[in-house]
């Protein structure tokens, strides 16, 4: 199959970005569209780069003094009703059972559309003293939100996702948990993922429901606009009161805990796609791609070609390398078009030339540039390559959000900015109305503040500004 017409079976990147968007998703086999409305099965490929996004994350939390746990995916709708914020911010996405065993339920369930509820209960059943604090407990699950329009990975009625809840004695500990789960986001998004991501407090408009304050993860997609990879929320009393989360302090005396929770889903997948892809298709980071290495042998048949391209699989294989050996009975052009679709980081090509010479030829995904380095090096040469295009693509990516960032001091400026494609940061007064003018002018939503700047006016009344704020158009 030549080249052109291969990748004509993707639209056109810059022309019609969601359409692209869908075409890679679904061509590189990451997802299928399930039986039901808005819910996608994640094939094997797809799933490999989730089991190694959890490995990545899962270790950091480990790290950092949490365990995992698992808590039951039907909550009993009361407990819904006890935070009343909370239940009104959800209330739209929830999936509720109301019949099991052929009858009907005495209470409804839902199905969590998060877990806030069901730990606080379990919390207030296992908090006795200040000695059982603080705890520290995640959980890997799916959720569910019924969507009203949904796309693969962006935003789909059921997810998988890892959701932290903790509880802690003092205020203090709770904030210091919420800042440190974020920037243990921000330094997995940069050194995993390689997107440069905008760390910040979102407005009171924009937080979970039922939080005290919600830090957001903000991440630039090649089309200029943002994609929430990840919150952290800090609770303060909320659920405890609501739960009855209390303790016996030191001094005697009975006490409501401060609670946080923070998760990321299989967005960051989406996110992946649309941070690094190109007209080709996927362009994935060595840390989290499926398969870090593609050995495609040239002139298979000719003697001793496959047995070379198995010992260097071997070779790779043994120094921790994911690599896959493609021995299909496809033609060269056809494997090279399908692994550049399936971005893998590195491709080898190994044909008797190559062989006779000592040499191979290595294409890097990234830059789409081709380089001959020593047989009897690949080991090392693989290695340090792998830690190049790590490390170029984040670069690559910061340079791309940089050169996109602009500054507006009126509606005007902030229309002009995100209809460029861009980040726009702005003065605002911090009043409701103008934050809700931005959007019904713009379809920008405030994303973050922008806590290292200081604007002097609102840009939408003129009024003194309280706050410097990221607004963009987002997913």
């Amino acid at each position: 199959m030549a080249k052109d017409n291969f990748v004509e079976q993707i639209a056109d990147i810059e022309k019609d970005f969601p359409q692209w968007y869908t075409d890679v998703v679904i061509k590189t086999k990451l997802v299928d569209y399930g039986p039901v409305k808005g819910t996608m099965v994640i094939r094997p490929y797809g799933y490999a780069i989730w089991e190694n996004i959890q490995k990545e994350l899962d270790a950091r939390f480990k790290a950092t003094g949490h365990q995992n746990a698992y808590f039951p995916l039907l909550i009993p709708m009361n407990y819904f009703t006890k935070e009343a914020e909370h239940v009104e911010g959800f209330a739209p996405e929830v999936a509720v059972v109301t019949h099991a065993g052929g009858e009907e339920l005495a209470e409804p369930l839902a199905i969590r559309p998060t877990s806030e509820t069901i730990f606080g209960s379990m919390y207030s059943k296992w908090l006795q003293s200040y000695r059982d604090l603080p705890i520290l407990i995640n959980q890997w699950a799916n959720v569910m939100r019924w969507e009203k329009t949904t796309r693969p990975f962006l935003r789909t009625s059921e997810f998988l996702w890892q959701e932290g809840h903790t509880a802690h004695a003092e205020e203090s500990e709770a904030v210091e948990e919420t800042m440190k789960m974020l920037g243990v986001y921000k330094e997995f998004a940069e050194t995993c993922l390689a997107i440069p991501v905008i760390c910040g407090k979102k407005t009171e408009k924009e937080k979970f429901a039922g939080a005290v304050a919600t830090y957001g993860m903000e991440a630039m997609m090649k089309d200029g606009k943002s994609l929430q990879a990840g919150t952290t929320h800090f609770l303060g009393q909320n659920f405890a009161k609501a739960f009855d989360i209390k303790y016996l302090d030191k001094d005697g005396a009975l006490k409501y805990a401060y609670t946080s929770s923070w998760g990321v889903s299989t967005r960051l997948i989406g996110a992946l796609i649309m941070a690094h892809g190109d007209q080709r298709g996927l362009v994935l980071p060595p840390k989290v791609a499926p398969y870090q290495v593609v050995i495609v042998p040239i002139a298979a048949k000719k003697a001793g070609v496959l047995e070379i391209c198995a010992k260097v699989k071997q070779l790779l294989e043994s120094a921790g390398v994911r690599v896959i050996l493609d021995e299909t009975d496809n033609s060269p052009g056809w494997k090279f078009n399908e692994w550049e679709m399936k971005g893998v980081p590195l491709r080898i090509e190994l044909g008797p030339r190559d062989i006779e010479a000592g040499n191979a030829l290595i294409f890097r995904r990234d830059t789409l540039e081709k380089t001959e380095y020593k047989l009897e090096n690949i080991v090392h040469e693989v290695q340090t390559l792998l830690k190049t295009v790590q490390s170029d693509m984040l670069e690559a990516a910061r340079v791309r959000r940089d050169g996109k960032i602009v500054y507006a001091n009126d509606m005007r400026g902030i229309l002009q900015g995100v209809e460029s494609g861009n980040f726009v940061k702005a003065g605002w007064c911090g009043c409701r109305g103008c934050e809700d003018k931005i959007k019904a002018e713009t379809a920008a939503t405030a994303r973050v503040y922008a806590e290292d700047e200081t604007s002097e006016k609102c840009a939408v009344c003129g009024k003194n500004a309280k706050h410097t704020v990221i607004f963009a158009r987002a997913y």
